[in-house]
């Protein structure tokens, strides 16, 4: 069996073709790092075809460096399934980032059939989409995003009741007034959030008239099982009134 060497000619190809490799990985839905080990260990060989199709080259030139380095009969799918020969885009190694990323959508669901004890977990199937432009403009990992929909009116007016929010869950530290989800004993809760002497937390809502500051020293803290789950970039708020149009 040839050795695999085609880590300097993968590395030659975004080159070129001036890929990055944070947007390489993020097309792949890999780490940055993952993509780096391929410039010196070479493209594994589970993911030789695709990056090779992707890419416009022959296979067994990107791994061995031998034969013609063009695949004359390549074929590539688009998104609709249609095929089309990769000649006609040989020569510009171009990867499409993609301008938006599929985020899991997590809710309080029981923690067992039957149970009325919940938990914030993620939603099977359900998913959200954002620019990939916010998460990158703010220098938040896709990965540690998940989004959530508002319960209540606890932010309102600055968050309505059904809005959908995202979380990092990059940012846990506390950063006084700013807003945060929580988990709070199985109970997803959106707050500002702001620290206490004695490592007590206070809970704030937007609507403090029906909805007072509450404080938790350390010890209800642990025993009430407060988790900051991350923190709240953007939310979309849906208008719940459509104007009525005068007559004319």
């Amino acid at each position: 069996m040839k050795k695999n060497t085609s880590g300097p000619r993968f590395k030659a190809l975004l080159e070129k073709a001036k890929i990055t490799t944070t947007g390489f990985a993020a097309f792949f839905d890999t780490e940055p790092q993952n993509i780096h080990n391929w410039y010196t260990r070479g493209v594994p060989a589970y993911r030789m075809e695709e990056v090779s199709r992707l890419l416009s080259v022959n296979s067994d030139w990107l791994k061995t460096g031998e034969g013609p380095q063009d695949s004359k009969h390549l074929r590539l799918l688009d998104e609709a399934g249609n095929t089309f020969d990769a000649q006609a885009i040989r020569g510009i190694y171009t990867v499409v980032e993609p301008t938006d990323v599929k985020l899991p959508l997590f809710k309080e669901i029981p923690i067992a059939p039957g149970s009325c004890k919940t938990h914030v977990a993620e939603d099977p199937g359900q998913f959200i989409r954002l620019p990939k432009s916010h998460l990158d403009s703010l220098e938040i990992k896709y990965t540690d995003v998940f989004c959530v929909h508002m319960i209540g009116n606890g932010m309102g007016e600055r968050i309505e009741d059904g809005s959908t929010l995202a979380i990092d869950r990059g940012l846990t530290k506390v950063i006084d007034g700013e807003i945060y989800a929580i988990e709070h004993d199985g109970m997803l809760r959106i707050k500002y959030l702001h620290r206490m002497p004695g490592n007590a937390l206070r809970l704030r809502s937007y609507n403090k008239a029906e909805h007072p500051d509450e404080i938790f020293n350390a010890e209800q803290i642990d025993k009430q099982n407060i988790r900051v789950l991350g923190w709240v970039f953007w939310w979309s708020t849906l208008n719940k009134r459509r104007p009525a149009v005068p007559f004319l």
